[in-house]
């Protein structure tokens, strides 16, 4: 059999396989599209209530473009949302063309406008509309239920619009934390914010902004953050056993090499929560106290005995 053969045969059997699975997903495509609409829905509402009760009534600008529909509307009066939305478009194609295509961009213009209705239909019917003027709870409290609306959105593979579709790309394509790159995004709207409403209510905003992403990054991933030890050792049988029976938690083995002594090392992996990190120091040091340990932190851990990978791309 010729190699154009063994190409032509492996192309077709590739194919194959790739219809198979679309159909299996056209099966669970429709489950999914209503839940990530709701959790659209859910998400744009709470958004729109965060910022009718804490941000506007107390000149706190939300950032992005709906922070610049503020300011727009504190000089000419017209609807936040409705601006909003107008100044959206633009976006949209960025969006459409880094993070998703078509079904990003249907998302998102639904996500823009539910929050655009909403918001301009409780400004119109609940004008003023307050639960607290203290400054801090409304900076606090604002930046948590934008945070969480924010991350219910991401998780339906949406964005709320505005500079959420920027801090993405700069999340996606340069490892960016969300928390700073809404710092990034958002500087000149707050900037701007302190010109025209004074600058200890921009210094607030920026604090909401923090916690906003903050939020935004726990609601989106969840709070999986473990500890990951990379343990090299002389004694890898005496710590693995340990780490097996006092833990009960899985340990994986590869052979390395110091490149000073060229000596032959064993190295170990295992993950662990933050709290047993003490545990295992001191196991580590009971059973070769010269080992030579790494414990870094890791943003997400799936597998037996952690999070399952179904649900962590639910």
């Amino acid at each position: 059999m010729t190699t154009t053969q063994n190409n032509g045969n492996w192309k077709s059997r590739t194919l194959e396989r790739v219809r198979q699975l679309r159909a299996n997903r056209q099966h669970e495509a429709a489950g999914r599209i209503i839940r990530d609409y709701a959790l659209i829905v859910l998400g744009s509402v709470l958004l729109a209530v965060s910022m009718h009760l804490f941000f506007i009534p107390h000149q706190l600008v939300a950032g992005g473009l709906s922070g610049t529909a503020q300011l727009i509307n504190n000089f000419t009066g017209w609807p936040i949302g409705t601006v909003s939305f107008i100044l959206n478009i633009p976006l949209f194609a960025l969006g459409w063309y880094y993070l998703g295509g078509y079904r990003f961009l249907a998302r998102t213009i639904f996500s823009s406008f539910v929050f655009a209705i909403v918001l301009d239909g409780l400004q119109f019917s609940w004008p003023g509309a307050t639960l607290t003027d203290d400054l801090v709870l409304n900076t606090l409290y604002g930046g948590v239920t934008a945070g969480v609306a924010v991350g219910l959105i991401f998780r339906a593979r949406a964005t709320s619009g505005g500079t959420d579709i920027l801090a993405r790309i700069l999340e996606r394509k340069f490892g960016t934390p969300l928390s700073q790159a809404y710092l990034y995004t958002d500087g000149l709207v707050v900037f701007l914010a302190g010109l025209a409403f004074g600058w200890e209510r921009a210094l607030y905003a920026v604090i909401a902004l923090y916690v906003g992403g903050v939020l935004v990054e726990v609601t989106l991933n969840g709070s999986n953050v473990m500890r990951v030890a990379t343990i090299i050792t002389t004694e890898p049988q005496a710590v693995a056993d340990r780490i097996l029976a006092d833990m009960e938690r899985g340990v994986t083995e590869w052979s390395g090499r110091g490149m000073y002594t060229g000596t032959e090392r064993h190295i170990l992996l295992c993950a662990v929560s933050r709290a047993d990190t003490v545990m295992l120091k001191t196991i580590i040091h009971e059973a070769d106290p010269h080992a030579f340990v790494i414990i870094g932190q890791a943003k997400e851990v799936f597998g037996e005995g952690f999070r399952s990978l179904k649900e962590g791309s639910s």
